[in-house]
């Protein structure tokens, strides 16, 4: 659906994005993560042809986003971090004028919004004026005009940037809905709690270089090759110590009063021996919990350079 081939953009002297090559298949949910300045934006204007690059070329909905401009603009729904309203018009009127741009008939044109207005729950305010809108409002808006012309892949910059919580939620919740009707997504953001639920796989990128991607689980693997596992018990702590000093797949031990924290380098087999272990020295046993691994931590580290 979105296949981007050795894409690099030079403003000046600046490197912007270096050689980045990916592929996001038809209905997969990416999220480009990165931090301000990372170089997110470029590319979504990139495959939105609003830039043209230094070097490379992409392909969305099977078009190049250089020489086939118009069959790609009518491929997508782009949603920029900075979402343009036109002051004094209705929400409707907002959505009729994106659609008639579109070419869309008027006789469908009324159908088409209030279908959009519905499905962002924005029906109660078909006819209140996009300025008096709320933020959260205005982006679920927003979300309804990249929609206007039923395109099959949305680009989306820093959707829930700048939203409170319950606007971040809502903006979720219709995000979901656009998932389950098909839509391929390409969502950006700097807010990584918001992306790890909601995307089928997601790529960091850092001064331009996209440093992993993947599935969720693909990403957090290259950060963590090891296991980490805490455990609490009740008595037997001079046992318990003396069996993972020992154990050949136990390393980087913590201790604490009661709890100790490693590594792990085996299987769950291997964990359910060394439960067993503890058990028959009369460990007595209160919780054994692997320790997971986040979108943040998995950020940090990649751009920073301490995989573990």
């Amino acid at each position: 659906m979105i296949e981007i081939m050795n894409f690099r953009k030079m403003y000046g002297r600046v490197e912007a994005v270096h050689g980045l090559t990916m592929t996001i298949a038809e209905g997969e949910v990416f999220g480009l993560i990165g931090s301000n300045g990372a170089g997110k934006t470029t590319i979504l204007r990139f495959l939105s042809t609003l830039l043209q690059p230094t070097h490379g070329t992409a392909r969305v909905n099977g078009y190049s986003v250089t020489a086939e401009i118009p069959k790609v603009r009518r491929s997508i729904g782009y949603m920029p971090d900075q979402m343009g309203l036109y002051p004094g018009m209705r929400c409707w009127e907002f959505l009729d004028f994106f659609a008639a741009a579109y070419g869309i008939p008027r006789w469908r044109r009324v159908n088409l919004i209030s279908d959009l207005l519905a499905l962002m729950d924005l029906e109660e305010k078909r006819n209140e004026l996009v300025d008096g809108l709320s933020r959260g409002m205005k982006q679920r808006l927003g979300l309804a005009r990249t929609l206007v012309h039923d395109p099959p892949a949305l680009i989306l910059d820093e959707p829930a940037s700048g939203l409170d919580p319950r606007a971040r939620l809502e903006v979720k919740e219709v995000l979901r809905e656009l998932t389950a009707m098909g839509k391929t997504i390409l969502i950006s953001s700097h807010i990584l709690s918001e992306l790890a639920d909601m995307c089928t796989s997601v790529g960091i990128i850092e001064k331009g270089v996209l440093l992993a991607r993947g599935t969720i689980e693909e990403v957090l693997s290259t950060v963590r090759r090891h296991r980490v596992y805490e455990l609490r018990i009740a008595a037997g702590a001079d046992q318990a110590h003396q069996i993972l000093t020992q154990h050949q797949q136990v390393f980087d031990l913590q201790t604490g009063s009661g709890q100790f924290r490693f590594s792990f380098r085996g299987t769950d087999e291997d964990i359910s021996d060394l439960v067993v272990l503890l058990i028959g020295a009369e460990v007595r046993l209160i919780e054994l919990r692997e320790e997971p691994v986040d979108l943040e931590e998995a950020f940090f580290k990649l751009t920073k350079g301490e995989v573990a």
